[in-house]
């Protein structure tokens, strides 16, 4: 199979599910728009489920691999770590959204691709939990949830994204208030190579 045209179909799939939906749309768009015959089409997708689900499969794998880069970054406070997780999380949602039809494809309740979100939104969680159990937070489980219940209201009102820094800022800052000093979003001697990541 050719990668480079799976991934043409799976921009197309993109594209058809920002416009029309995953219900509205059908081969015949994701053909039209890969520049394909829908006969041709079946090479590479069995059918428009098999489309979404592979597209699922790519944005939440994206998000993923940013937010664990963001865990492992030694060079970064855990604070940086927890608000680099919570970016990568938003940064899979804010590009769409202006569609309504985001939702249809992901959320834990999508028909294709339920599973694949509730599996990234366990390992966001995993993520979250072992930054703040590193960093000596009390209830690191319970530290990770109220992150992630932060982080699903900038989803939720995608125009106020650019306030999730300050904000995230605040509730780390003061979940790691019992954890060492040096883990907070901006300590007072941040290391030479330390950074905020801020994808917004």
């Amino acid at each position: 199979m050719c990668t480079d045209r799976l991934s043409a179909v799976l921009d197309s799939t993109y594209k058809c599910l920002l416009l029309y939906g995953v219900r509205r749309t059908t081969m015949d768009d994701i053909a039209l728009r890969t520049g394909l015959s829908r006969s041709s089409l079946y090479t590479y997708v069995r059918n428009k489920d098999e489309a979404f689900r592979l597209l699922a499969e790519r944005l939440y794998g994206r998000a993923l691999s940013a937010a664990e880069s963001a865990a492992s970054d030694s060079d970064a406070t855990a604070g940086q770590r927890a608000l680099g997780i919570l970016t990568a999380k938003l940064d899979l949602v804010l590009p769409m959204a202006d569609s309504p039809h985001v939702a249809e494809l992901l959320d834990a309740n999508a028909r294709l691709a339920g599973d694949i979100c509730a599996a990234f939104s366990d390992r966001m969680r995993a993520l979250l939990t072992e930054v703040f159990a590193q960093a000596g937070a009390d209830r690191p489980h319970d530290a990770a949830e109220i992150c992630l219940t932060l982080i699903r209201g900038f989803e939720s009102s995608p125009h106020q994204a650019h306030l999730l820094e300050p904000a995230a800022e605040a509730l780390i800052n003061g979940l790691l208030a019992s954890a060492q000093p040096a883990t907070s979003l901006h300590p007072s001697s941040p290391p030479e190579h330390s950074r905020v990541r801020n994808h917004v």
